[in-house]
């Protein structure tokens, strides 16, 4: 029986490649440059399988004209907003994500952003590297603690969860706001007051991190209106999506001191990012790295390669995503 053929739009960790080249008729994208739509189609003609990244727009335009050939999705990630579910369903092209792999390590970055802020460290490792740093003195970039203090989380799935367990253990108090609330031996757990109203949430708390996914309704959901409910002494961390928060609004809280500082891992647009932000100290910039540890990334691979062998054996996808 021939092997299945799988149409990689992105370099992927030694490992998972060297998996997907032992088991399938495997093409990979050796200079890991970004495919066009047009290029991503034409990568999967006479392909079964298609395993894209979070930077592959696969809208319905690109879902319309994929080959016949095309039986499986097989996106390497947990985050669908880049995916047209709806399209996928109507040509009946089951989708499959990396749910569960990434839980930690994306929540590692948020309390990374979160002391980053807080402590006004990319800002001194900025002054350190430049030779600008004169020595201690007591009143020298004032940062601020962060033991005591009130952690919004906006999202109280598994990621959520995962950085209210590390806020805890900073000594933080644990708030949270979700489309429902959390068990109430999750809540126990996580000494977790939920609010149903968010903008009352960000009234009460000291750090907002955001942990929902991109959709519809959460679209802008940090708008200027939004930011404006926050306190200036605020933090907002987003590890989420950026099309979640609107960034201009952002930047002009920042400068106008209406919220104290910011920890962003993701953007709208990216890999462009809004100008106004990179003229900003009191701003941390990363480059998308929540799950950009060794272990995480291979987990995905690993991922991906279980719904592509159910699939390919006939069995039924572990992640299968229904269509939206």
């Amino acid at each position: 029986m021939a092997k299945l053929v799988v149409a990689v739009t992105r370099r992927l960790p030694a490992p998972v490649e060297a998996r997907l080249r032992a088991n399938y008729t495997a093409r990979l994208n050796a200079t890991d440059r970004p495919l066009s739509a047009s290029e991503i189609a034409s990568a999967a003609q006479g392909a079964d399988v298609l395993l894209p990244t979070v930077t592959d727009r696969i809208d319905a335009a690109l879902v319309c004209v994929l080959p016949a050939s095309i039986r499986l999705i097989a996106n390497f990630g947990a985050g669908l907003d880049h995916i047209d579910l709806a399209a996928c369903a109507e040509r009946n092209i089951p989708v499959a994500n990396t749910p569960d792999v990434l839980t930690e390590d994306t929540a590692d970055m948020a309390m990374a952003l979160i002391l980053a802020a807080a402590r006004r460290l990319g800002e001194g490792e900025r002054l350190v590297r430049a030779g600008a740093w004169r020595g201690w003195t007591p009143t020298f970039m004032i940062g601020r603690r962060i033991a005591g203090k009130r952690l919004g989380i906006v999202g109280m799935g598994r990621i959520g969860a995962a950085l209210a367990r590390r806020g805890l253990g900073f000594g933080m108090a644990v708030h949270y706001h979700n489309r429902s609330r959390a068990p109430a031996s999750l809540e126990v757990e996580l000494r977790a007051r939920f609010w149903p109203d968010l903008d009352a949430m960000l009234e009460a708390v000291d750090i907002v991190s955001i942990h929902c996914p991109r959709t519809k309704e959460t679209e802008g959901l940090f708008s200027a209106a939004r930011l404006a409910r926050l306190a200036p002494h605020a933090i907002l961390v987003n590890t989420a999506r950026g099309g979640i928060v609107d960034e201009a609004a952002l930047a002009a809280a920042l400068v106008e001191g209406r919220i104290a500082a910011a920890g962003l891992d993701v953007y709208d647009g990216e890999p462009a990012v809004n100008p106004a932000l990179l003229t900003l100290e009191n701003v941390v910039l990363a480059p998308h790295l929540g799950s950009a540890t060794e272990e995480g990334r291979v987990a995905m691979g690993e991922r991906a390669l279980a719904n592509i062998a159910a699939f390919a054996d006939g069995r039924p996808l572990p992640d299968a995503v229904k269509g939206r």
